[in-house]
């Protein structure tokens, strides 16, 4: 198996789906015999493991928990075939400039799409706007360079061919880990953050303005039956949600960050399951919740599209149609045992070995140059 080096502008103590998923494909490449080192901005309140290897950062003012990693690479690393880089700037820059001087295959994951993320630099429109086709025209350079690109799903397969035109790209499913994530007794999350055992609609992650926490506020508030809404996480949208649900005289129980081990006994004491943003290149969090044998409902845009199916797992509601979104909170609750065991029945398409396995076929490929462009890679510089 191929020995490689993971770039990623963020990572460990940030907790976020991006971060999750290099540390899991890192350690699960390892535990299939191959080498796969992981570069990540450093920080005081992380201390590097097995095959991690922290450069000098420093806060990033926008966006809070976030660091910014300086664009090296880090001494003691090993010798690898090629560079995989998860993120498209800072780190992401380092590793795409390493592979090319290593003359090195380049892998590159579009797990966020970073047009969307403009609000964090400037509340100004105009600003936003330009922010947003800069960015924009930087990927298109960025990802324009690389071997292969890898994303997590076909939505996001044909977003960036439209975006980007005629560029090497693999899906590739983030993949879980269902040994983790699998039904357990929720009973000691509800007792321990005192819930009750009534109704439970839950979320937990980023507690970003991009995930529309807040209209997940307004559709637990006005449904017809008796529910509790339960945020887990954090995030800069916090403050605003919270003020939100005291405004509307509703008790949302925000639980803060829970412990990466608590996760599968948060999504096992929930009822309902919901993400409303539209703006997911998977959806991390509801495979989460579906592998736990959790019903989840979320919009039915990006591509929760595709990790939601509609009916079986759980149901997708239209963008901004709040009625809607409240219709599939019921429905999943009247439909909570078969949705339940659907989940389950669901579990090993899940499973991250499967992902691995696929990434694996990738790393072979542009190894022995298979692709046409492949000679062709500094071009793009």
């Amino acid at each position: 198996m191929e020995a490689v080096a993971a770039f990623t502008d963020t990572y460990f103590p940030t907790i976020n789906g991006v971060a999750y998923t290099v540390a899991t494909w890192s350690r699960q490449w390892r535990e299939a015999g191959g080498e796969m080192s992981v570069v990540y901005p450093g920080n005081d309140e992380y201390l590097p493991e097995e095959a991690e290897y922290p450069v000098p950062s420093a806060p990033f003012p926008l966006y809070d928990g976030f660091r910014v990693g300086i664009p090296s690479t880090p001494g003691g690393l090993p010798d690898v075939d090629l560079v995989h880089a998860h993120t498209p700037f800072g780190l992401g820059l380092a590793g795409r400039r390493f592979a090319h001087s290593q003359g090195i295959p380049f892998v590159a994951s579009f797990h966020t799409p970073t047009t969307e993320y403009a609000q964090y630099v400037s509340t100004v429109p105009s600003i936003s706007q330009w922010v947003s086709r800069a960015a924009e025209r930087y990927e298109q350079w960025f990802y324009g360079g690389a071997d292969a690109v890898v994303v997590p799903s076909k939505v996001v397969r044909e977003q960036i061919k439209a975006r980007f035109g005629d560029i090497p790209i693999h899906v590739v499913s983030n993949g879980i880990d269902i040994d983790r994530f699998r039904p357990v007794d929720g009973a000691a999350i509800r007792e321990r953050y005192d819930l009750g055992d009534g109704l439970l609609i839950g979320y937990t992650g980023r507690h970003g303005y991009e995930k529309r926490l807040s209209e997940l506020i307004a559709a637990t508030s006005g449904l017809d039956r008796d529910v509790q809404l339960v945020l887990g996480g954090d995030g800069p949208a916090r403050d605003d949600l919270e003020a939100e649900a005291r405004d509307r005289g509703i008790d949302v129980r925000f639980l803060g960050f829970l412990d990466r081990e608590e996760l599968p006994k948060f999504y096992s004491a929930v009822d309902v399951f919901c993400l409303p943003s539209p703006v997911e290149t998977q959806g991390l969090v509801i495979m989460e919740a579906i592998a736990c044998g959790t019903p989840v409902v979320g919009v039915d845009e990006g591509a929760l599209v595709e990790t939601i199916d509609h009916g079986t797992t759980g149901y997708r509601f239209p963008a901004d149609d709040l009625s809607g979104f409240q219709a599939a909170i019921s429905q999943a609750i009247d439909n909570q045992s078969r949705l339940r065991q659907a989940c389950i029945d669901r579990r090993n398409r899940l499973d991250v070995r499967r992902a691995i396995k696929k990434l694996g076929d990738v790393y072979e490929q542009v190894c022995n140059g298979d692709w046409p462009w492949f000679s062709c890679r500094y071009l793009a510089d």
